[in-house]
Parts: C-alpha cells; structure tokens; sequence
C-alpha cells in the first residue's frame, strides 16, 4: 500500500488518531556490540492499527506533486512538488537504510499552526523518499516546513544512518511566522540517548556544527515570544518551548531513565528529577557501561519499570497476577487529590513498533534491518524486514483488517489475541509467551547471521529476492506459532485453572479423560486485602467438635 492509500484508509475510520504518544531509544554505533546505530520506537495510540507501510521508488515528471495528508487524522493539507526521484521505503526505513521516528510532546499550545502544510507524520515518510543519509534528513525536514510550514505541534525525532545518529527537536511559530523553530543534536557514538513525549535538549553548544545545528532564529523567537530573556548561551530549547506538568518528567522522562539504568550506573541521582521534577535535569545521552545487542535494545522495549521504584509488576495496582498495565486515563483523583499510573515504555496501545539495525559493514542490501513487530511490544514478536525487501508480508500488510474488522491471518489482531489473555493472569501466563517469544527471535537471529554472510556473494536482485523470502517465510512462521499459543493459553487458563502437562502435552487420565486441573487462586497480598477490608465478615465459622 502507499503512503496515499494509507492515508485515505485512516481518513475512513469512525475515530480519528490521536497524536501518538510514543517512545524512541537510540544507542550509537560505540555503543552496540556490532557496531551497529540503534533506534527504536513505538506507536503508541489507541486507535492506531499496527502494519507495514510501504512505498516503491519512483521517478517524477516535473511539475508532478505529492498530496500531503495529515498523518493523525487523514485531513488534506495540501500539495509538494515532488523531486526528480524518490526512494523506495519499508516501515520507517528506506532503502539506503536510514530510520526516522518521532514521540510528540506538544508545548506551547500558542505555537500550533493550523496553517501548514507538513504535519510530522508526513514530514517523517516525505523525508525518507528524499534523503539518503541523517544528515541529508535533517536539512530535507528543516527546508520543508521553512518552505511549507509546519502543522504539528512539539516533535522530537530520532533521525539514524548506519554512521550515526542525531536528535532533532521542533516546534512550530504558531503562525506568528511562517516555519519552525528547532535544534539537532548528534549522538556520540559511544553513548545511547532516546526521547518520550518530553523535550530533551536543553543547553547545547552554539559553535559546533559537526554536533549541532539549529535554526538561526531558535533563540531570537523565544526572546520574542517572552520565554527567554538570558544569555545566549544559557538557552535551553526544552525550557523555552516545553511545558511541564505533573506527569511529563515521571511519565516521559522516566521512559528514558529506565533505559538509561538499565545499562549505566549511577542512574539514581537523576531519580529527584523523574519522581518530582526537582534536582539535577538528567542529561541527553550517558555512556553505557557495556555494549549492548540487538536482542538486549529489543527486550528494553518491554521494559515496565522493573525493578527501579515504578515497579508496575509490584504495587496494588498490579493485582493478584503482577499485572504491569494500567488501563486510562493515565490520572485518576481520590478525596480531591490527584495520583498518576506509571507510564512504561511497553504499553498495550502500541499500533506497531521496531528496533532498527543500521550497520555499515553489512551488506548493501542488509544495510539496515528494521526489527517490526505489532501491538504491544513486551508480547510482539520481532520480525527482521530489510531496507531491500520488494514485499510487504500477508500478515503486516495494510488493508489486511483494521482496528475495526478482526482478521485471523493479520499480525495485529493474533498478538492482542496472546497479549489480551495475558492482562487478566499475567504472572502466569508470560513464561509460556517468552518461551514461543523467545525461540522465534532466537530462530529469526540465527538465521539473520547465516544470511550476513550467504548475501554478499549475491547479486543486489538476487539478494532483494532471497531476503523478501525470508522476511515472508518468518512472517508466516510467527503468525501460525502465535495462533497455536494463543489457543494454547486459552485451553491451559480456562476458567481460572491450569491444566497439567506431561511430556509436552496436556495430561490425561488412562481412560483419555482430562485430568483434574490446578487451582493456583491468588497470592497472599491480594487475600489480606480482602481481610482487611472485610473484616470477619468472609470467615470461616469455627466450631466446637466435643
């Protein structure tokens, strides 16, 4: 499906999407133990079906132009010229390998511009038909709102080559004037960064173009604005065009502290500025002490918090099962007082997410390797589909349902079919999901290195067609696996009890009958609650037997 047709699909939907509130990771390539620059996102939204855009290369004839609608909600904003070329895309990689992804964060509601063209969901797909590198991308996205405006609010966006990565963030004029104010940032490759719906560049250094750029007016428009009145160099882009609130440095912030620790000490003394936006503001990016793998940067996507103090797998919210989901709002008040859910980076309300692998010592036509996988990231599965893929398979493709129209070969819907029966008896049910989880994306490695060094003795076509093949043979694999461990936990859970096994199946009387199942009730703090609030009001009687 292209861009276009995708866009008319979400325009016909009886819910318009909401802005995504998404999480992106990033780790440079000193960080990672192959060498390879990392990112990773998630779409997270409540109406966002998860599938596998896709648009072929193409050539243009002048004064031939690309209609833009806004990604959110279908809306038509208006026309582009097109260029000469444009590049073949997958997801939100092309095929020269380079990932853009993006978490919004709003900001200054005064500064939307209702007038623009280039909403940020556009400007991400655009960018990667026209760019073969970040740095390329940085300028294609900049010169697109300076030439058509901008009609997002608050963006920050991860932009990665297979040499290195940056951070962008940007923010429109209001229509005050026309464009966008905004400010990049490279990572250094020996450290890892990330973003999630809050602005993460603060202070940066004014005089060095090979790690930072930015729009000539960034400062002067907060200074005109009223949000800056200091030195030139005590300008923070975060605090100027940012707002916080209650939720944006646990809820967004946190996010990225939980990578952050998860692979470098000494995390907790940002702790004061995650809980209660107080203290030393935690920096862009920090060094890992270790470097970290494919496998690793795909299981922090399936972080909860655990074992750090927001913890979802341990307070009461967590229920008998250690449940990390909590359904929204994300606020609630109690007497008067507010209180907030935990906001993780996995969440059930991810349409679709990835962890892309960019490597310049792979081979051409596995430069990049987008590790895409639907629905909530701590029970997806991750396929590797290639920047030289020709093919969208069955199960990702769009069209193939909707968040609407169940469909029993679609990704989508056979992951909430494992994930939705894991919310209600999560501590039970999660080893067996890790297990299937857990050999697919060991089969899927496993073959993905055999393939590095098969691929080079290929030609481009030959390689294009060989790895297609295999982005569809494990497409297919994950979907068949996924619907037998789906009807697996629904027959092993029914009811409340869990049935016995033995020698890998189900066990049986010697006349073929079921054998009398488990009954693992709840755990101890989940039957002191109801003492405690009832009282004796549930206790068993005691009598006298003389």
């Amino acid at each position: 499906m292209t861009l276009r047709n995708l866009i008319l699909s979400l325009a016909a939907m009886a819910t318009p999407l909401c802005a995504l509130p998404c999480t992106s990771l990033i780790a440079g390539k000193g960080a990672t133990a192959d060498g390879s620059v990392m990112v990773t996102y998630a779409a997270d939204s409540h109406t966002l079906y998860g599938e596998l855009y896709s648009t072929p290369a193409a050539s243009h004839a002048p004064g031939e132009m690309r209609k833009i609608h806004e990604w959110d909600t279908g809306k038509y904003l208006g026309e582009i010229p097109q260029p000469e070329h444009t590049y073949a895309t997958v997801g939100n990689m092309n095929e020269h390998g380079l990932t853009i992804s993006e978490s919004t964060w709003g900001g200054r509601a005064e500064l939307e511009d209702t007038t623009g063209i280039m909403d940020y969901g556009s400007l991400i797909y655009v960018t990667l038909e026209r760019a073969r590198t970040a740095r390329e991308a940085i300028k294609v996205m900049t010169d697109l709102v300076k030439d058509y405006g901008y009609h997002s609010s608050g963006e920050s966006f991860s932009i990665a080559d297979a040499d290195e990565a940056w951070i962008m963030e940007l923010i429109g004029k209001g229509g005050k004037e026309k464009g966008a104010v905004w400010v990049a940032r490279r990572i250094p490759d020996d450290c890892i960064s990330g973003h999630a719906n809050f602005p993460r560049i603060h202070k940066f250094p004014l005089k060095d173009k090979e790690t930072t750029l930015y729009s000539p007016d960034v400062i002067k428009f907060a200074r005109k604005m009223g949000y800056f009145d200091g030195k030139d160099e005590d300008f923070s882009f975060s605090s100027a065009y940012g707002e916080i609130d209650g939720t944006a440095t646990r809820g967004c912030d946190g996010r990225v502290w939980s990578y952050f620790n998860r692979f470098s000490s000494g995390m907790d003394r940002y702790l004061p500025w995650i809980l209660e936006s107080e203290g030393e503001v935690m920096p862009l990016w920090v060094k890992p002490d270790k470097k970290i793998s494919v496998a690793e940067m795909r299981d922090m996507m399936r972080d909860h918090f655990e074992g750090t103090p927001m913890d979802m797998t341990k307070d009461v919210g967590a229920g008998a099962y250690s449940v990390p989901y909590r359904w929204r709002p994300m606020t609630f008040k109690v007497d008067g007082k507010e209180y907030l859910n935990e906001r993780a980076i996995a969440t059930q309300q991810t349409g679709f997410s990835f962890v892309s692998q960019m490597n310049t010592s792979h081979p051409e036509a596995m430069r990049g390797i987008l590790w895409f996988g639907v629905d909530d990231a701590n029970t997806c599965v991750y396929v590797p589909v290639y920047n030289s893929n020709l093919q969208v398979p069955h199960e990702f493709a769009p069209g193939n349902g909707d968040m609407l129209t169940l469909s029993w070969d679609a990704a989508f819907w056979v992951n909430n079919y494992v994930a939705n029966q894991a919310y209600n008896r999560y501590s039970q049910m999660i080893p067996d999901i890790r297990r299937v989880q857990g050999s697919l994306e060991s089969t899927h490695d496993a073959e993905v290195a055999s393939l590095l060094k098969q691929v080079p003795s290929l030609s481009r076509e030959e390689a294009a067609k060989v790895l297609t093949d295999h982005t569809l043979a494990a497409s297919s694999r994950y979907l068949k696996d996924y619907r037998n461990l789906g009807d697996y936990l629904l027959v092993k859970y029914m009811d409340g009890n869990v049935k016995k096994e033995k020698d890998g199946q189900f066990e049986r009387t010697p006349e073929g009958m079921c054998v009398t199942p488990s009954f693992p009730g709840y755990d101890e703090r989940y039957y002191r609650a109801i003492v405690t609030e009832t009282g004796d009001h549930l206790k068993v009687k005691d009598f006298d037997r003389k």
